[in-house]
Order: structure tokens, then sequence, then C-alpha cells
């Protein structure tokens, strides 16, 4: 996996061009509620640090990330770095009103606002519309809607580029098809543990939408280990799901190769994966994560992870219920 850290890849059509791994910034916001830890400030501004200093170049957070405070740390590490580093892309979301659940077009414009006031920034290269499982699609595609209203930005010049960041697939594929989004982020759904989202790498691959798969360790289980850490996508673990997590440990401890090493791997091998999105809260992660990508795995190795199994329903159907 060297060689790919080494080049960076076009992020579907809009001319930018970022590597393959990407720092995830939802736990730099400090949400123990999501990831049952914590993240003091101080952790998290030396790891957007770290980032800024390393060969990655992408950072991806949200409006909703610790209701503001992902951005507003990496903010003001912005700030003291006197901007972005050069050719470094950042990504955010545009989201709905975490207390009222208000998806409307004022409530992105709403959103759109707070992000640039909270990064310092008067432009932002790329936002993804998140989490629209929370609306309908008629309301983010139709007038006066989300999408119109962050074209509007486009058209100002406030906003590069849009793409779209959710959960369920076959709802992804849809807002894929219409041809608007140069980017699909997707999380927990190509995994080592669940690959629900192979419809989406296929469709997307073939309509040159850039696909960014998130969580790559499902939330960290892959990381710390079934036993460290028994939560995959954000709940606790299924009894299924933690055997054949305690298997891939078990296998890839018997050809020397960290699980988190063929976690990251399982994602950044595969083509149709433009970046692979890992969240960190500690500056030395950086530096872990782009040795776990570049750890030499034997390809018998696959052969063995794969026939272990793996989910294709999504991980999340009942998180919200």
């Amino acid at each position: 996996m060297s060689e790919p850290l080494l080049s960076h890849r076009p992020l579907g059509r809009t001319g930018l061009f970022i590597s393959p791994l990407c720092v995830g910034g939802a736990p730099l916001g400090d949400m123990p509620e999501t990831f049952a830890f914590s993240a003091p400030e101080e952790n998290a501004l030396a790891t957007i640090r770290a980032a800024f200093a390393s060969t990655i170049n992408f950072l991806d957070t949200a409006a909703a990330y610790g209701d503001g405070e992902s951005e507003r740390r990496i903010g003001k590490v912005i700030k003291e770095n006197g901007g972005l580093p050069s050719g470094f892309v950042l990504a955010t979301k545009a989201d709905r009103c975490l207390q009222t659940g208000d998806f409307s077009g004022e409530q992105i414009k709403r959103s759109i606002e707070g992000s640039l006031l909270r990064l310092g920034l008067d432009r932002l290269q790329y936002v993804y519309i998140h989490d629209p499982e929370h609306t309908t699609f008629e309301n983010v595609m139709g007038p006066g809607g989300p999408l119109e209203m962050l074209k509007n930005f486009k058209d100002q010049g406030v906003i590069d580029h849009i793409g779209i960041s959710g959960g369920p697939i076959q709802m992804l594929i849809r807002y894929v098809e219409t041809g608007e989004f140069s980017a699909v982020e997707t999380h927990n759904r190509y995994t080592l543990l669940n690959r629900s989202a192979e419809p989406l790498l296929d469709v997307a691959s073939r309509l040159g939408v850039a696909v960014i798969n998130a969580a790559p360790y499902g939330s960290g289980m892959l990381a710390k280990g079934p036993d460290a850490y028994a939560r995959y996508a954000y709940s606790d673990a299924p009894p299924l799901l933690l055997e054949r997590a305690r298997s891939f440990a078990k296998v890839c401890q018997e050809h020397d190769v960290p699980l988190a090493a063929a976690a990251l791997q399982f994602s950044m091998r595969d083509p149709r994966v433009t970046s692979t999105v890992v969240g960190m809260t500690k500056p030395e992660r950086v530096a872990q994560t782009l040795e776990l990508a570049s750890y030499p795995i034997p390809s018998e190795l696959w052969h063995v992870l794969d026939a272990i199994g793996f989910d294709t329903d999504d991980p999340e159907a009942n998180r919200f219920t």
C-alpha cells in the first residue's frame, strides 16, 4: 500500500486531488455519546496540527460534529497556521437542526454560515448534504431545498463542490444517480465486517462519482479489537459480529498482521474507493495510521478473511428505532 500513499487521487471530476487517507473530524468534536470516549481540546488541536504536517491532505468534518465543536477546533488550527496548508482539501457537511430536525433550505443556509464562521474561512472547498435519511428525497432535491441552497452558494463562489453523505445505501444510490453530486460518502458499510455498500461502490464507479469510505474500523472495533471495544456503527455489536471480529483478529495474528492494518487496507486497496476516512483524536495516530496503510499484507490473507464471512445488511437498521 505504500505506492498509493505517495500519489494523490482525483476527487471525482472536481479537479481536486486528495490523499487516499483522510482524517475524520467527528471524534475531534468530543462526542462521547457517539464514540463512548471523550476528546479533550488540546489532544484534538495537536491531532489537527499533526494532520496538517503529514502527507495526508484531506480532512473531513461536519457542522453537527459536537454541535460545531469539531469545526471550531479545526478553525483554531487553521487560524494559527495562517490558513489551510497549500494543497490541502477540507470537506464539511451541511446539517439539519439537531434540536428541531429542520432540514429546510433556510436551515442549510444557517448551517453553511455557521461553518464559515467556526472554520474562519470565506469559502468552503467541499460540502456534503449530511444524513438525508432524516428528511425526504423530494425535500432535498426540490425547489428552495437543501441542494438548491448549496447551488446558490456555489454560484456566489462560497462553495466549490457539492456531495452527499449518509447511511442507507439505496437512498445514496438514488442521490448519486441524479448526477448532481461529485462525491458520495458512506460509513460503516464497507468494512471487513459489513459490505452492504457494494452496490453503491459499483454505481458510483460507473458514473465517475468519487466514493469516500468512512469508518473502516466500524467506529473502532476493528482498530481496538472486539474485546476492547465491543461496538459497531455507534451501537453495541451483536454476538455474530463479535464472533467474526474475533476470528479476523485470530487469523491476522497468525499472519503477523495487525487487525487494524487489514481493516484499513481492505478499504484502501479497492479501486472504487477514492479515500478512506479514519477518525483520530491523538496526534500520534496520524503517523500510526500511515504505518498501518503501508504494512505488508500477504495476498492469501484476504482469501482467508473473506471466507470467515461478512454482513450485507444495514448496520444501523435499528439504531434510530
